[in-house]
């Protein structure tokens, strides 16, 4: 697996404990419908919750969150509908960012909630 790949799945899997730990339930990761995905779905009380994942091995180049463009995000609204639909939920809905950084080979962690609107 290369190395932005093994990151990936690392970031993904630090942001699935922070957020168990913050009582989130996971309901699917990585989720697909044709060519979107999403990385995280959870449910937070009432609301239904998509999780963007971004994972920096350095802030160099900015914060990961900014990898999240319009275009990004119209795909993660997209694939939510089709979430929303196939599972016949009614619930409200929103879209965070978990954006992580490795300083000194320690992940720092920071979740947007709220991140965009669709």
């Amino acid at each position: 697996m290369a190395v932005h790949n093994e990151l990936g799945k690392l970031g993904e899997d630090l942001a699935v404990q922070y957020l168990t730990d913050k009582g989130y339930e996971i309901l699917e990761r990585n989720w697909r419908n044709i060519h979107k995905e999403i990385d995280i779905i959870a449910k937070e009380g009432d609301d239904l919750v998509i999780v963007e994942v971004k994972a920096r091995q350095t802030d160099e180049y900015g914060e990961p969150d900014i990898a999240v463009t319009k275009r990004k995000q119209r795909m993660l609204i997209a694939a939510a509908n089709a979430y929303i639909l196939r599972n016949n939920l009614d619930m409200s809905t929103r879209f965070d960012i978990v954006s992580i950084v490795f300083k000194d080979g320690e992940p720092v962690i920071e979740h947007i909630e709220d991140a965009f609107l669709p």
